[in-house]
Order: C-alpha cells, then structure tokens, then sequence
C-alpha cells in the first residue's frame, strides 16, 4: 500500500497553504521611441528598439 495521510488537514491550514496560490499583475512600461506597452528589460516588440538603440528590424 501506499502512503496516506493520517488525519485531514483542517480548512485553515489548506487555506494557508494557498495563500500564495495566485496569479501576479504583469508589469508594463511605455516603450519611449513608439509608446508601445511592453515588458521591462526587454526588445520592443512593436519597433525593435531596447535602451534607444535599434536591434531588431521592424516586423511589417
């Protein structure tokens, strides 16, 4: 047989336990060259552009 638990974990203790269970807010910052919303520290993807430089072609 496999293991079971013991006894049944009351509804506090679950609940403390899922208390981190959730889903976090994405942050988005304004790209500065074409005021697309994206990712921090990363390539616009609407111009190609990271930390004023182009390095990325432009999808058209």
């Amino acid at each position: 047989m496999t293991p079971l638990p013991k006894r049944k974990h009351s509804h506090g203790r679950t609940r403390r336990r899922r208390a981190h269970d959730h889903l976090t807010v994405v942050n988005l910052v304004e790209c500065p060259s074409c005021h697309a919303m994206r990712l921090p520290h990363t390539v616009c993807s609407a111009c190609g552009s990271y930390r004023g430089k182009v390095v990325l072609a432009a999808q058209s």
